[in-house]
C-alpha cells in the first residue's frame, strides 16, 4: 500500500447506533445518565432530535478506533485526541474516516473524524504504528 500525506484512510461504517448497545455501554460504564436509554427524556430536551436517545461519547470513539484498527491492525493506536462537538444518536447512520496528515519513521499521524450526512459529530487525531501498512 502506497501512503503518504493526504491518504484517506478507508472509512469504517456503523448501519445504525443501536439503543441496546448503549443501554449496555451505561451498566458497564456505570453511567446513570438516562439520556443513553430514555428516549421521553430526549423528547423533552432542547435538542430536537425525538425520541432517539444519545450515544455515550467512548462508544462514538469506538467507531474511530475500530477504522484504524481495520486499516494499520489490532494495537496500532498510539495516541488519540477526540472533540465532541455534537451529538450521536440512536438509529444513526455514522461512518468513521480519517486522512493522513504526517509520517515520521513508523509514525502516521492523522486526522480522524465521525459523520453523520457528511456532517461532523466527533473530531480529533491520532498516532498509529504503521508498521502493519507502509
Amino acid at each position: 500500500m502506497n501512503i503518504k500525506v493526504g491518504f484517506s484512510i478507508p472509512s469504517w461504517e456503523m448501519p445504525s447506533v443501536e439503543r441496546s448497545r448503549m443501554r449496555t455501554m451505561a451498566a458497564i460504564l456505570r453511567d446513570p445518565n438516562p439520556v443513553h436509554w430514555d428516549p421521553d427524556l430526549v423528547d423533552s430536551l432542547p435538542f430536537e432530535v425525538g425520541k432517539k436517545t444519545i450515544n455515550q461519547g467512548p462508544l462514538g470513539l469506538s467507531y474511530m478506533v475500530n477504522m484504524l484498527h481495520d486499516w494499520a491492525g489490532p494495537g496500532c493506536v498510539k495516541r488519540i485526541f477526540m472533540t465532541f462537538p455534537h451529538i450521536v444518536l440512536s438509529e444513526d447512520r455514522v461512518i468513521a474516516k480519517g486522512r493522513v496528515t504526517k509520517i515520521d519513521g513508523t509514525d502516521i499521524e492523522c486526522d480522524i473524524w465521525l459523520e453523520r450526512d457528511e456532517k461532523k459529530l466527533l473530531v480529533g487525531n491520532a498516532t498509529v504504528s504503521g508498521e502493519g501498512v507502509l
